[in-house]
């Protein structure tokens, strides 16, 4: 199945979700070392969800990780959304597991297709993040 890129306007709000790498370089804490971002968006909002703090020595978000951040949309939305696109680059197994748990069809695409909802929200974090440590 070819998916073409995925935009804002395909989806209603709620019924398709991202996660996504929100940083391109790690974010360093004094305390607890480097993380990836990993960002849960609402593809028709591109809303932020949540986020969770994944260790860079972590391959990928743990069980605890990926229950939160699949929760996270819960809790704003009241629902789960149809659909959760990842990108092929991103390790998940774990959110993979979840999300199928709670019937969420998980559809992987590069991450070519999903610049559209994500480019604005990475700029953003990067633009909020350079040149601060977080405590």
């Amino acid at each position: 199945e070819i998916i073409p890129v995925i935009e804002p306007g395909q989806f209603q709000v709620s019924e398709a979700s991202i996660v996504f790498k929100l940083n391109d370089a790690p974010v360093s804490t004094e305390q607890d070392g480097d993380f990836n971002v990993l960002a849960l968006m609402d593809v028709a909002s591109c809303y932020i969800l949540g986020a969770e703090f994944v260790s860079t020595g972590s391959a990928e978000p743990s069980e605890l990780e990926s229950k939160r951040l699949i929760w996270s949309g819960h809790s704003q939305k009241h629902q789960l959304p149809r659909k959760l696109f990842i990108p092929t680059n991103l390790a998940a197994d774990n959110l993979c597991v979840e999300a199928e748990r709670h019937g969420i069809a998980v559809v992987h695409v590069p991450e070519e297709q999903l610049l559209v909802c994500i480019s604005e929200a990475r700029e953003g974090f990067k633009e909020h993040v350079s040149g601060s440590v977080m405590q």
